[in-house]
């Protein structure tokens, strides 16, 4: 029987509240203390990164969890229910912070709600994922019902970047003042509710019909296919570079606006940005793609777009150095850099996927699920090391707890032209360098051409 709309509209829905709660973590967590609390930038780079390090390597030991668990609800939905509660508790908690707490105390508080926030959420996200053979057909249904999951939870993402920081002023807002504190607070409360419900029409809708054994492999299982796929090697190293220069900025971005950029509209300018990012994001991968598709190869795609990004970092930075901040000339440079890491993000997953067969073809081994498990591993180590790396450059530009008094347009006074000069170099120039890297690593070690994966695919054929 074929999956109704009604259960991909529900499993569709809970990618979109999954990932609505990634974001809200991903992206502003460090915002939240740093500068609305005043935790110090360095301990909480710290924080992030170890948080993320542990939860890469915790995503294997969960996925032997879940493949060990059988009840008569399933082995999936159990974990995701149960991880979607817990997750949205330690979630409303983190951004409910006691205003008792100062100090060591508020770092310990930090630390301890991050690191249970990211334990909970892999609890529902290992099987949400691995769930999808467990009520699908193998084939076209399934590669479907992936696309739909996936484009829902970039829906998900967008809309926490886009409507965040508007969200919390509103909620926020008592009297004329406005405080940030409570309205992540109270936004946090809303978000977890929809990611609540949608998980829940979710589960009470999907039926596990079959029952499906999980490879969940081992971080050292990974990484012994790493060395012997120097490809997947190659691939990984520039998932990791491309990543850690996109992170830097998104981590950056919001104090870019309030602090350089400035003014008591920095949030409206803030939201605008985003939703145009995001809308050329999207239409890199649906649109851009495909029409370059047509007039070049995958890897001088990925030459124009790597080359596209580091175009609109340098004009960003030029802009930046002229005292250029008006929303539609940073929008220029904008263009070109969302639209780049949206093809980036098509292009890498491709190039990861050709690795398999190229690992089949040189070792005589399929290691498809390694791969893959390889390429969130590895996301999330980006992430880890982008966030320490935005938050010393914080520390350097003392960028601290409303350094300017609560109005942006004060707090921007407030921040020395030198701290904004190092804000906008972290901002711009170490991802070019980190995109540029990339380039060589790919130019120097990548092999997989479609001429070769020609010949490694009539190899295989032949054996």
């Amino acid at each position: 029987m074929n999956l109704t709309k009604t259960e991909k509209a529900a499993y569709g829905l809970a990618a979109v509240g999954k990932d609505m709660v990634y974001m809200l973590s991903a992206s502003y967590i460090l915002y939240y203390y740093q500068d609305i609390l005043g935790v110090s930038s360095i301990a909480m780079g710290i924080i992030l990164m170890a948080a993320r390090i542990f939860d890469a390597f915790n995503d294997p030991i969960m996925g032997i969890i879940v493949a060990k668990t059988k009840t008569k609800y399933g082995k999936f939905r159990p974990w995701l229910l149960i991880g979607t509660l817990t997750n949205t508790v330690i979630l409303i908690l983190m951004y409910s912070a006691p205003p008792s707490l100062a100090g060591d105390g508020l770092v310990a508080y930090a630390a301890i709600s991050y690191i249970l926030w990211g334990v909970t959420y892999t609890m529902m996200d290992i099987p949400f994922w691995s769930m999808i053979p467990a009520f699908t057909k193998s084939g076209q249904e399934r590669e479907n019902l992936t696309t739909l999951a996936r484009s829902c939870a970039g829906v998900g993402s967008a809309l926490i970047t886009i409507i965040t920081v508007k969200a919390v002023e509103l909620l926020g807002r008592s009297g004329g003042a406005v405080d940030e504190r409570i309205g992540f607070r109270n936004f946090s409360i809303i978000v977890g509710i929809f990611f609540v419900l949608f998980t829940v029409f979710a589960c009470i809708k999907i039926k596990e019909k079959s029952t499906v054994d999980m490879d969940s492999p081992s971080v050292g299982e990974m990484f012994r296919a790493l060395l012997s796929n120097d490809q997947a090697m190659t691939i990984v190293i520039a998932i990791v570079l491309i990543n850690c220069s996109l992170y830097i900025t998104s981590n950056l971005l919001i104090y870019f606006f309030k602090y350089d950029v400035g003014g008591e509209g920095w949030r409206n300018t803030y939201t605008l940005f985003n939703a145009f990012g995001g809308g050329i994001q999207i239409l890199s991968m649906m649109i851009f793609f495909p029409l370059f598709r047509k007039f070049l190869s995958v890897t001088k795609v990925f030459y124009t777009s790597l080359t596209m990004a580091i175009a609109g970092y340098g004009i960003l930075f030029l802009l930046m150095c002229m005292g250029i901040n008006a929303l539609p000339i940073l929008l220029i440079p904008g263009f070109f850099i969302f639209a780049a890491f949206g093809i980036l993000t098509v292009l890498t997953t491709v190039f990861l996927a050709n690795t398999v067969d190229y690992g089949e073809y040189k070792n005589h081994q399929r290691e498809e699920s390694v791969i893959f498990s390889m390429q969130t591993f590895v996301v999330k180590l980006a992430s880890g090391v982008a966030a320490l790396i935005a938050s010393i450059a914080l520390q350097i530009c003392n960028i601290s707890k409303d350094s300017g008094g609560e109005e942006a347009a004060e707090a921007v006074k407030q921040v020395a032209s030198s701290s904004l000069f190092t804000l906008r170099m972290t901002m711009t120039l170490l991802p070019i360098i980190g995109l540029f890297l990339a380039l060589i690593v790919f130019w120097k070690k990548f092999l997989l051409t479609e001429e070769k994966m020609e010949e490694i695919a009539k190899e295989l054929r032949r054996n």
